[in-house]
């Protein structure tokens, strides 16, 4: 063998005797890469020499082009979510709570506890009453609820606690605005108006619907049809007056004035003198000292003439 290939042969098995043996296919690679070189028919080294060497050519090592990868993970199955939400039921969700928040939105907000020491009003009157498309448009953009926290606040002034809490139970319990509400609103908004004969209408076609008013009703009908002039009319606010006591429900000071008042005004003195008989029988002949109060920034001989019919002084 020429000496510059036995060279070339001893320095690669003395690098290779350094690194990390390879497999013996990349060895025989290395070992015949010489192209003066034939293979030979047996290693050039003795069993001997090949035995000294620091590494075994002939060691089993793991291939460069193979490795085995670590085991997978076991994922815990209980902290996997397999089903993906369909779009049926992001849109059923969708649905319910778009129903719930418009059902929030829907139901009528209850009125507030009543206040006896607060004198201001429960709710601020309109600046024009004789608007009445003025009137109209702010009660179809606000609503009943106005006008329910305005009747809970005159029914509880009154002492009609029964009649107050049973408003706040329909509101409240069963989630809908009684139609009592709806229909009061209407005539207090044509008496204010000053057009009592509209506000009859009104009040007989809520008779006719099946719909009991309450003693706020009663003063806001009363009150229109007594202060019209027309003694017809005056005549139709003592028969309401006459509805209340038959019902049992007791007229406040201000309904007693406001009909004694009509119907002494069209000379009606022995109609207004059978009223008064007739609440005194009943009971319900409100105090002295409240009708006082409510007439004492009133003047004129006619107030003289009700406190004089009612109690005899």
């Amino acid at each position: 063998m020429p000496m510059a290939a036995l060279k070339t042969t001893v320095t690669r098995s003395l690098f290779l005797s350094k690194c990390r043996p390879p497999s013996l296919l990349l060895f025989r690679r290395l070992f015949f890469n010489s192209s003066t070189l034939s293979p030979p028919c047996s290693s050039p080294f003795s069993a001997a020499e090949i035995s000294k060497t620091p590494f075994s050519f002939f060691h089993p090592t793991r291939t460069f082009c193979t490795s085995e990868s670590p085991p997978p993970k076991k994922r815990n199955p209980k902290l996997v979510n397999f089903s993906l939400p369909s779009d049926s039921d992001s849109d059923s969700e969708t649905t319910t709570a778009a129903a719930a928040a418009a059902k929030q939105a829907a139901k009528p907000k209850l009125p507030p506890p009543y206040n006896p020491f607060d004198k201001k009003p429960a709710v601020e009157e309109p600046d024009d009453p004789k608007n009445l498309q003025e009137v109209f448009a702010k009660i179809r953009e606000d609503g009943l609820t106005n006008s329910a926290v305005k009747m809970f606040d005159g029914l509880s002034k009154d002492g009609l606690t029964h009649e107050a809490l049973e408003l706040f139970s329909q509101i409240k319990d069963k989630g809908h605005m009684p139609d009592v509400v709806a229909h009061t609103t209407v005539i207090e908004a044509y008496v204010n108006a000053g057009q009592p004969k509209e506000a009859r209408k009104v009040y007989l076609r809520m008779l006719s619907g099946g719909v009991l008013p309450n003693a706020y009703t009663y003063a806001v009908v009363v009150k229109g049809l007594a202060e019209s002039g027309d003694s017809k009319m005056v005549k139709d606010a003592n028969r309401c007056v006459g509805e209340m006591v038959a019902r049992g429900i007791r007229p406040n000071a201000a309904t007693v004035v406001a009909v004694l008042e009509g119907m002494l005004a069209a000379g009606l003195e022995g109609e207004a003198a059978e009223t008064v008989e007739i609440l005194k029988k009943n009971g319900f002949l409100p105090e002295e000292s409240k009708v006082r109060e409510f007439l004492k920034n009133k003047r004129g001989p006619l107030y003289g003439n009700v406190i004089c019919v009612l109690y005899g002084n």
